[in-house]
């Protein structure tokens, strides 16, 4: 039996999802469901495969969530490879760069294909699925799993099911569709024979490189030099930079599966098999909703919420008590940022609230402000004309670069822990409820040398106080 490596693709910004979602830190890695994040759960539910000969993850992600994935990885008590993309260039490439790094030793195994950020309500039957993909996939065919639509969605592609491969409802694929309008989403539902598009693929390694190969050799010929030019980061797989930049932008669906689809001889057959798991590509807020469990009236409350005489609410929050009184269909957000308050029935239109934040040149779209970094986070509790404060944890055994700032000087006081200070020349220890100050222009370093969190409160004053203000001399990290 062949090896089975699930893939888990994490390159998306999850704008829909604001203000949970930022593109610094999006939806996979929020536990929106459960305790764990989207993409632990994306990895765990591959558990009861053991007897698949299942090997560890393969995460393709932004090398900006790099520390946050190793670290839920950690905590999973997960091994995997995370292969780092230095640009985001869609699926395509990136499972292209998963098959190389999949075949680098001589081997074959059957790639698993996975969003990071979807919902399976149904463990069992996923891995049912799945385990049906593997022996088509082990024969050569390309397998994609159809969600049976239960309503006339128009936020999903669909796929239209071909001529029968098996008694229990794996066909071949006929077509890939567009997402449709709400009339056409309605015919595909009454016809009987479309399937939503899941965006999970099965295949062999060395199946897709040579589909990938015949259908957008470009992307491979771009995706072999950046491969063959990387390196090994620690626990990560560098790609080259130039190299990659350089690799065309495309989707798994359009570079190949629509030629699959099609019936190009000189390609392998597709499949598809139909997906009973309680799907869901939680894109918006009414989706996310839909699979969360309600209360009589309908109502999702989560945090501090009180509700009275609400109907099919969708209410969070992170900090502040959140009241709604007498009304409904509607989801409100609470961050400690920013609020969104949106009707049911237009969550898709969030997106044009982050791209006018984007327009704005405003920081809510891209950053929470608890911003994590790979030594540990940072909170910004204040800021005003000249001053901001900050709430900084620094993680056992962690330090951050050696650095200097052109325009601002920063008082540093302890609240838990002991603090190792590089000031300049000197090194020194500063313990709780003691201080030390760090000048303009001056070089410094923080470090936690101790077995328990550093908690400190920054006060940073000066004419300028954002974040490029950096200037990096070392840094453990490769920043």
């Amino acid at each position: 039996m062949q090896s089975l490596i699930p893939v888990v693709l994490s390159g998306g910004s999850g704008t829909r999802l604001w203000p949970l979602s930022r593109e610094k830190y999006p939806k996979q890695l929020l536990p929106l469901i459960g305790e764990d994040s989207l993409l632990q759960a994306t990895i765990r539910r591959m558990e009861g495969l053991a007897d698949a000969r299942l090997e560890p993850p393969l995460v393709v992600c932004n090398e900006e969530y790099r520390f946050v994935i190793a670290e839920q990885l950690r905590l999973m008590g997960k091994k995997g490879t995370i292969l780092l993309e230095p640009v985001g260039r869609n699926t395509a490439p990136a499972l292209t760069l998963a098959a190389l790094a999949a075949v680098r030793e001589g081997n074959d195994p059957i790639l698993l294909a996975m969003p990071a950020d979807h919902v399976m309500v149904d463990t069992k039957g996923f891995q049912a699925a799945v385990r049906k993909g593997m022996t088509l996939a082990a024969e050569g065919k390309v397998i994609t799993f159809g969600v049976k639509p239960d309503s006339p969605e128009t936020g999903y592609g669909y796929i239209q099911a071909g001529e029968p491969i098996d008694e229990e409802g794996t066909c071949r694929i006929a077509r890939f569709v567009e997402k449709p309008d709400l009339a056409t989403a309605q015919a595909y539902l009454d016809d009987g024979f479309y399937f939503w598009n899941s965006g999970l693929f099965m295949l062999r390694a060395s199946v897709w490189l040579a589909a990938i190969g015949l259908c957008r050799a470009d992307i491979l010929a771009a995706c072999r030099a950046a491969w063959d030019q990387g390196s090994i980061d620690g626990d990560f797989l560098r790609v080259n930079k130039d190299a990659f930049m350089r690799c065309p932008s495309d989707s798994i669906d359009y570079a190949v599966m629509e030629r699959i689809a099609a019936g190009d001889g000189s390609l392998p057959v597709g499949a598809v098999i139909p997906l009973s798991a309680g799907w869901s590509d939680v894109g918006a807020w009414d989706s996310l909703w839909e699979v969360l469990p309600k209360d009589h009236e309908g109502n999702v409350a989560q945090g501090d919420v009180m509700l009275h005489d609400c109907h099919n609410m969708l209410v969070m929050s992170e900090g502040r008590l959140v009241a709604c009184v007498g009304v409904e269909d509607m989801v409100v957000v609470e961050t400690p940022d920013a609020i969104l308050v949106a009707h049911m029935s237009r969550t898709q239109e969030v997106k044009k609230i982050v791209d006018g934040l984007k327009h704005a040149g405003r920081p809510e779209g891209q950053l929470h402000r608890k911003v994590f970094r790979p030594w540990g986070w940072y909170d910004g509790v204040d800021a005003g004309e000249r001053f901001q404060v900050k709430r900084i944890v620094v993680e056992p055994g962690a330090s951050l670069s050696l650095q200097m700032h052109h325009h601002r000087a920063e008082h540093w006081i302890v609240v838990r822990g002991t603090a190792q200070v590089t000031r300049a020349d000197a090194t020194y220890l500063v313990s709780e409820n003691e201080s030390t100050f760090i000048p303009l222009g001056t070089r410094h370093r923080l470090e936690n040398p101790g077995c328990v969190p550093l908690e400190m409160i920054e006060v940073q004053s000066g004419s300028y106080l954002g974040e490029d203000d950096i200037v990096r001399f070392e840094d453990v990290y490769g920043r």
